[in-house]
């Protein structure tokens, strides 16, 4: 790269998913891209031209031979889904425009102008609606309102700054001083309420705001009375409204039910029950089983209230956690409907292996001395601001699913930053640095220069990094897991099995996993979802085992009660098996690898009709529970209140809250800030302060910690992971072990 270049920061401005996948330099008076893959540098055409470039789009630029698959999917994705973007902006204008006209005549901010009046374009967040963003408070309802909030002096925001949102997304703006009043102000509510600073996440933040400004300095806050009357009401009549949607799709497509257990810090045990097909998942209700926990013909009787409460004939699937008791009240259910399964939650299952992993006396010690370096680290604004730095705005610790996915995936993300943190503790930075002479610091500086503690770190990370891709496969929200999860799980012993070689050394990693794992082996859907992916299906090597085709063939016993049309079936079935009509066209062969099994099954599967309604019902189920945020919504006020009307009205309030929580949740690869409260409770191990001296207290300051870089090109993972799954199966002794329902103690072989 020439030497006049100049590297210019990429703000948090821009949003565009391509941004996280280009530099950007400054050449003269030219802003030049750069694709951090192959390295092509682009002189014109701005970030368009660069997702076209990822995404292989011929046309306007060269297909990019080194970008990853995940990123070429969400760059086409990104590149087909603008123009429904831009139909989503217009419909929120449309709304807010037709609720609270607004000129689109420059003339008619004359008189606004300057007073700080600012026009923001529409977010794309999340397509709102109207009846519950923008319900008639700015309409009839809401001018009775104005006029009484006119005379309630603190009530009243007339004073307040103008900001009108406009679909065309012009700004009119007096600068940065206006965005300070605003954002102090929104600050100062959240600080004085005691909310979560997480909250200005939420997909209808913006939305809330946008709304706000297009009723300009007129518009009045709704009363407590309100938020509690008639805004509740009509937000639960859009929820129902939604939810009834997804209801209609069960018959469908069959359901999943979630059965969502925790514990509050009062001591409840609380069980919610969410119902997942491929519209999506919603939240049914919240029940206190803290008396019947213990009790399987409780737990029973309360699981099957709600499949008769859904709908027998719609569940394919209930999912509960691994304990003794919902296992057999699970089992039980199944008994009782012939026509669904009892599964244990693979997300659940997969985090007690890595809990007994990290039991094993030498995990557990290379997971103590890695904590030794990150306790340091996020303790001293100094020598946080100088890892940095080294690493380029990582940190050296992974947020992830559980506290047990959270120790290998730091462990994983260390070794990646090896090379950086031994720089770092070179440096004569580091040597200047007066934190580097304490204990601590001597310590981090001989754990990051000893090769035997690198070499433990990337064992580790070789033995589970392959669960963790399992894990963040059964977790995603992106796309079900039912196509993948039987293969992931082969994946990862056969990693194992290669890592060490050795029987004596894998076996004991194979035990564990066999030991917990044991339940979905033997589960039919886990293996019909193989069977039906025909990523692979068709990479298997040699026959199929016995044990996957039986799955398969119980699958279609279970969920099509019609024997002539059990009989369909089974000959569609030996079409997909020799690839025969259309399963061999061309096209549909290509398409194995890049379409995700359900889609590719309504694609090229027209002349099996019975065999695709069926794959599509089974591949487009979940593995595991729904994790959401459950903080600030009234779960324990809900099971506390004793009266009858305020009790109904916080169970409305809950079902909304957690409707809308699970509405607009999506994976994210965005980094948290490991040292927030909000992040706390999965990383309190690697990032909780020791004892500090008196001396500590007086050069602390996180005010002095950098913000976070704009231009870093962050870790992080993907479920492109998952493409890696099915390049051939050719070490049979692990199907072997599950194969023709044996169930062998392996301690013994």
């Amino acid at each position: 790269m020439g030497s006049s270049l100049e590297p210019i920061p990429i703000t948090s401005q821009k949003h565009d998913p391509a941004w996280k996948h280009c530099q950007m330099f400054k050449n003269g008076e030219r802003v030049q891209l750069k694709c951090v893959y192959c390295g092509k540098i682009f002189k014109g055409g701005g970030i368009h031209r660069i997702k076209e470039h990822l995404a292989g789009q011929k046309g306007n630029a060269a297909t990019c031979l080194q970008v990853p698959l995940d990123v070429r999917l969400m760059m086409q994705q990104s590149l087909d889904g603008v123009v429904v973007k831009k139909r989503k902006k217009q419909k929120i204008a449309e709304e807010i425009t037709n609720l609270n006209p607004v000129s689109s005549e420059l003339g008619f901010f004359d008189n606004d102008v300057n007073t700080g009046m600012e026009l923001t374009g529409v977010s794309d967040a999340i397509e709102p609606v109207s009846s519950l963003l923008l319900e008639d408070g700015m309409g009839k309802k809401g001018g009775e309102r104005k006029e009484r909030g006119r005379g309630r002096g603190r009530g009243s925001v007339t004073s307040a700054k103008a900001v009108v949102t406009m679909g065309s997304g012009m700004l009119l703006s007096r600068g940065k001083r206006t965005n300070d009043h605003i954002h102090t102000a929104i600050g100062r509510f959240l600080y004085d309420i005691g909310a979560s600073l997480d909250a200005v996440n939420s997909a209808y933040f913006q939305l809330m705001v946008q709304a706000i400004a297009s009723g300009g300095s007129e518009v009045v806050v709704p009363s407590y009375h309100d938020l509690r009357g008639w805004v509740l009401k009509n937000s639960v009549e859009e929820v129902k409204n939604d939810v009834d949607k997804h209801i209609a799709a069960w018959a469908r497509t069959g359901c999943s039910v979630l059965v969502d257990q925790w514990n509050t810090v009062m001591g409840r045990t609380l069980i919610s029950f969410l119902v997942y097909c491929p519209e999506g998942v919603v939240f049914l209700k919240s029940v206190d089983a803290s008396d019947i926990i213990k009790l399987p013909d409780a737990l029973y009787e309360l699981l099957k209230q709600v499949v008769e409460e859904i709908g027998v004939r719609h569940v394919l699937q209930v999912i509960t956690r691994m304990e003794e008791q919902l296992i057999c009240a699970g089992r039980r259910l199944a008994d009782t409907f012939p026509n669904l399964y009892w599964a244990p939650c693979a997300a659940h299952c997969l985090d007690l292996i890595l809990e007994d992993f990290a039991k094993l006396e030498w995990i557990n010690l290379v997971i103590e001395q890695a904590r030794s370096i990150t306790r340091f680290v996020y303790n001293h604004s100094v020598v946080l601001n100088m890892m940095k730095r080294y690493t380029f705005g990582n940190d050296i610790v992974e947020p992830g699913l559980s506290r047990f996915a959270t120790n290998f995936g730091t462990l994983k993300r260390m070794v990646d930053l090896k090379r950086n943190l031994q720089t770092m503790v070179t440096s004569q930075e580091w040597v200047d640095c007066p934190y580097s002479k304490k204990p601590r610091g001597l310590e981090m500086l001989d754990l990051v220069s000893d090769q035997s503690f690198w070499s433990s770190c990337a064992l580790i990370t070789h033995l589970t990094n392959p669960l963790l891709q399992v894990l963040r496969l059964v977790g995603s929200k992106k796309r079900p897991a039912m196509g993948y999860i039987y293969a992931g799980m082969y994946r990862a012993k056969e990693a194992i099995k290669k890592e060490l070689i050795k029987r004596e050394e894998y076996i004991v990693y194979w035990n564990i996993i066999d030991h917990w794992w044991q339940q979905n082996w033997n589960l039919p859907l886990h293996a019909a979802g193989f069977y039906l992916n025909p990523k692979f299906f068709y990479s298997f090597e040699g026959d199929m085992p016995n044990k996957i085709r039986s799955g398969m063939y119980d699958c279609i016993e279970k969920f099509v009660p019609d024997l002539n049309v059990q009989d369909k079936i089974i000959k569609e079935v030996n079409s997909y098996k020799n690839a025969s009509g259309d399963f061999g066209r061309k096209m549909a062969v290509r398409a194995r690898d890049t379409m995700l099994p359900a889609e590719w099954w309504s694609t090229y599967g027209g002349s099996c009709p019975n065999l695709v309604r069926l794959a599509t019902r089974i591949l487009g189920q979940t593995c595991s529970s729904i994790e959401y945020k459950r903080s600030q919504i009234p779960f324990e006020q809900l099971h506390d209140t004793k009266n009858c009307l305020e009790r109904q009205r916080l169970s409305d309030l809950v079902f909304v809250q957690c409707n809308l929580r699970l509405r607009q949740m999506v994976d994210k690869n965005e980094e948290q800030d490991p040292i927030s409260f909000d992040s706390n409770n999965i990383l309190e191990d690697w990032i909780k302060g020791k004892e500090l001296c008196s001396e500590d207290f007086d050069t602390l300051n996180w005010m002095a910690i950098d913000p976070p870089s704009d231009n870093a090109r962050l870790l992080g993972t993907s479920d492109s992971e998952i493409e890696d799954l099915g390049a051939g199966f050719d070490d049979y002794e692990i199907f072997n072990r599950v194969k023709e329902g044996e169930e062998e103690n392996v301690e013994s072989m």
